[in-house]
């Protein structure tokens, strides 16, 4: 996702004070609407029934169809405040900002402090270099809520508009100095000052703001961008080098490179108020997104869009927004909005294909990463990519070749690449190629050594076979000590005991895990075998009998149905997957 590009979470968060379903006004959304009320050859053209298809379509995140009932419901009952204002989100949802605009002139008309309709009719005086008439709209919004963060940022880019430099950084001191605040807005007055010209100032807060948040990309590519246009090319490499290095498979940096190869010039991050204004809505919609608002996230995101409708990075945040909606022909869109040339469109074509393969489009998906692992030798991220949707869909040789395959570009291991091992060595095990997974599971511990989900796997492993039971026992008593509610590595340890004949100790873990991990047949399968060893059959016939209805794997299914018939005495225990 997009990574925020400041510390603002914390400010939102602190500013919301709502729950995470609150809509981009900070009212809570109401309940799941009602089922649609259907007449006989289609939709109920009634007011209701139009309200009720449109309260549907947005509980599905079908922006359009939301917009168009919602608009036919409003149709019928104009006077309708509530509704106008769901009309007014469907709309700016849908990018119909026209019609969006026109509401919201009559939403304000009837109700001067309307939070979103205020701000939009603000950022139209933007758009029409009209700052004097944004700043006397910005006056009549409240301040509660998420503006308590916004409205000061985009009142110092209206007040830079107006050509008063020193009124705009005024502006940004009303935002406060605490967490978040402090490094968005060091990072926007940085930006104001280097867009008018004064460095030195805007160079020290460049530098605040990269302080406070050192692996912001956005950050990075602005002070990079000043240190290039002030002719100090070894600060910006070393800023540059810096970055990659903490995030070395990002490729965020590959434009830059290639200007600089080039000789080119940076430009500035935000050529003008109204990017800076949008810059600003951007950051909100991260920051939201992080907060598990992602309603409310859109709304902004759009209104960012209104601005600036070719940014890159706003388009890949739509994207990712409608992704963990589930919202996935949106999300394609958006990331397709991205320029081929962009620095964002790999990792656009990489969420593409992900997401084809979530729509079972499979063929879609692998065509696209082969191509993309054929354009780009150098890199491996495709590949990776490429395995992890085959192991996925559980075709394990295709998921080996993928990684190995990902592994011969990567060379030398770095610490990073522990999960490459993992992955691999997963698909190996299922494979029944014990001794090469072993291996890949014994490097990912060297490259990351305690990490909870190599402990657990390479444990369980070797309690499944009977070996090394004292290390085995010790490596799963350590994941579970990172990931004490993980119900998967908790019914490893319980089944640790189990082999080790600590049948006690053993119940007493895999009942723990079944509280964790209800559903899972697998971990009630052993809680039954821990009951039977202990004395308590009825309560381990239950068990199985619930592992039954959850519908376990074949191999699974006929050992329980032998316990269920003769009880564990004839019946090997299967394990699961741990």
């Amino acid at each position: 996702m997009i990574v925020v590009s400041l510390g603002l979470v914390a400010a939102v968060s602190a500013c919301a004070g709502g729950p995470s379903t609150a809509n981009a006004d900070g009212a809570t959304e109401a309940a799941a609407a009602p089922p649609i009320v259907v007449a006989e050859g289609g939709i109920d053209p009634s007011a209701f029934g139009s309200y009720l298809a449109g309260r549907l379509a947005r509980s599905e995140r079908d922006t359009a169809s939301a917009a168009t009932f919602l608009l036919d419901a409003l149709g019928d009952d104009p006077e309708n405040q509530d509704l106008r204002i769901q009309v007014f989100n469907a709309l700016v949802l849908d990018e119909r900002f026209d019609d969006a605009l026109t509401l919201a002139d009559e939403l304000v008309e009837e109700e001067a402090t309307a939070a979103l309709p205020g701000l939009a009719l603000a950022l139209r005086h933007v758009r029409d270099k009209d700052f004097d008439a944004a700043a006397e709209r910005i006056t009549t919004l409240s301040r509660s809520g998420y503006n308590a963060v916004l409205l000061p940022l985009i009142e110092a880019w209206v007040t830079v508009g107006r050509g008063d430099v020193e009124g705009a950084i005024e502006v940004l001191g009303t935002l406060g100095s605490e967490g978040g605040f402090q490094a968005f807005r060091s990072f926007h007055e940085a930006l104001i000052l280097d867009l008018l010209g004064d460095k030195t100032k805007a160079e020290a807060s460049y530098r605040v703001a990269l302080e406070a948040q050192p692996n912001a990309f956005r950050v990075v590519e602005a002070l990079g961008g000043y240190y290039e246009r002030t002719g100090r090319l070894d600060e910006a490499n070393a800023l540059y080098e810096d970055f990659r290095v903490r995030d070395p498979d990002s490729p965020w940096l590959e434009a830059i490179r290639a200007r600089l190869a080039q000789g080119t010039d940076a430009g500035l991050l935000v050529a003008d108020p109204a990017a800076g204004i949008s810059e600003v809505l951007f950051g909100v919609a991260s920051a939201l997104q992080q907060e598990d608002a992602p309603d409310a996230a859109l709304v902004y995101a759009h209104l960012a869009t209104f601005l600036t409708p070719t940014s890159d990075a706003t388009a890949l945040l739509i994207g990712d927004i409608n992704e963990t909606l589930s919202r996935f022909e949106e999300a394609i869109e958006a990331y397709r909005r991205i320029s081929p040339t962009s620095p964002l469109a790999w990792t656009a074509r990489i969420r593409i294909a992900v997401i084809h393969d979530v729509l079972d489009r499979t063929d879609e998906a692998t065509r696209e990463l082969d191509t993309m692992a054929a354009e780009r030798p150098d890199r491996a991220d495709a590949l990776v990519t490429l395995g992890d949707l085959w192991r996925g869909r559980q075709r394990w040789p295709e998921a080996i070749g993928a990684y190995d395959r990902a592994l011969e570009r990567i060379g030398t291991p770095e610490q990073r690449h522990w999960r490459l091992f993992y992955a691999r060595g997963v698909a190996l095990e299922r494979t029944q190629q014990w001794p090469k997974a072993e291996a890949d599971f014994l490097k990912a511990l060297e490259l990351e050594p305690e990490h909870p989900f190599v402990l657990n796997y390479l444990g369980y492993s070797w309690v499944d076979q009977g070996v090394n039971l004292d290390e085995a026992l010790d490596m799963i008593e350590r994941a579970v000590d990172q990931r004490p509610n993980d119900g998967f590595i908790v019914d490893s340890l319980g089944w640790a005991y189990f082999r080790l004949d600590k049948f006690d100790l053993a119940v007493k873990h895999l009942e723990r895990a079944v509280e964790l991990e209800p559903d899972d047949p697998t971990i009630n399968d052993h809680l039954g075998d821990a009951l039977w060893q202990v004395g308590r059959h009825a309560e381990a016939y239950f068990q199985w009998r619930r592992a039954m209805a959850l519908k376990p794997e074949d191999a699974l299914a006929q050992a329980i149905r032998a316990k269920l018939e003769h009880g564990l005495a004839v019946a090997p225990a299967i394990n699961g997957d741990g």
